[in-house]
């Protein structure tokens, strides 16, 4: 799919990867660019410098999700394209908050179900759309330093996958953005575990997007050597679970 001519609604897009995917979209002649962040004056800052609509969002609630895709039809008729992008941060394991668990569970996995309850139907209803999913690299391997991330980027990964067997031949495009690390308020100065293949700029990611979008594939792979990671993952289950064993010994200073 071409950005150009479409109307787009990107969330959690007051900074990093929403806030670069917007720019680009707009420049690429979208017919309209709806920026939703739960921070609302971030959102119509970047709306506003890039002539579209800032709406204030908070994905963990359906019903703010519902409004924000009638905020979007009612100033440009449409959406065609659904960028399911928002996410949080998070360290622990089975101790974390379940405070922590459940507006993770939310936020990465439930917001992608509410939103596509509001907007698949009608782009399958006009021919179809495109869906696109923002999961991790963390989706489709693991990370050492947050069970409830890796977890639920997971399910992200899972309902992405979902979405296009259910809906590909209907005329719903879906993609499932992974990336490592990217330079971005929720990734720390050296990237963590993620950052080993070095971090990347939102604005590079976006590049990605619109590439990947264009050529309708299912996975984002900004860090293109997650694809052989999850290669030797399934290659041999057991050898990779001992790699990021002493990966987790590393990074919780074991050994």
């Amino acid at each position: 799919m071409d950005v150009r001519g479409k109307v787009a609604v990107i969330t959690g897009g007051a900074s990093g990867i929403g806030r670069a995917t917007a720019r680009r979209f707009a420049a690429d002649g979208a017919a309209g660019v709806v920026v939703a962040d739960l921070n609302e004056a971030g959102a119509r800052a970047v709306a506003d410098e890039i002539g579209g609509l800032g709406v204030g969002c908070d994905v963990s609630r359906e019903a703010d999700i519902r409004a924000l895709v009638a905020r979007a039809e009612e100033k440009y008729g449409r959406v065609d394209v659904y960028f399911s992008n928002a996410g949080i941060d998070g360290r622990g394991g089975p101790e974390a908050p379940d405070a922590l668990w459940n507006k993770m569970w939310e936020i990465h996995l439930m917001a992608h179900v509410w939103a596509s309850r509001a907007t698949v139907d009608k782009m399958l209803g006009r021919g179809g759309g495109y869906f696109l999913i923002t999961a991790s690299a963390a989706g489709l391997l693991n990370i050492v330093e947050s069970a409830p991330y890796g977890v639920t980027k997971h399910a992200a990964v899972a309902f992405a996958e979902w979405l296009s067997i259910a809906y590909g031949r209907q005329g719903l495009r879906v993609s499932c953005l992974c990336p490592q690390a990217v330079r971005t308020g929720m990734v720390p100065g050296d990237g963590g575990s993620a950052g080993g293949d070095g971090i990347l700029s939102a604005e590079q990611v976006a590049d990605d997007i619109v590439r990947t979008m264009a050529e309708e594939r299912f996975l984002v792979l900004p860090h293109p050597q997650v694809l052989q990671y999850l290669r030797h993952k399934t290659n041999d289950y057991d050898r990779w679970l001992g790699g990021m064993q002493k990966l987790y010994q590393r990074t919780h200073g074991q050994g």
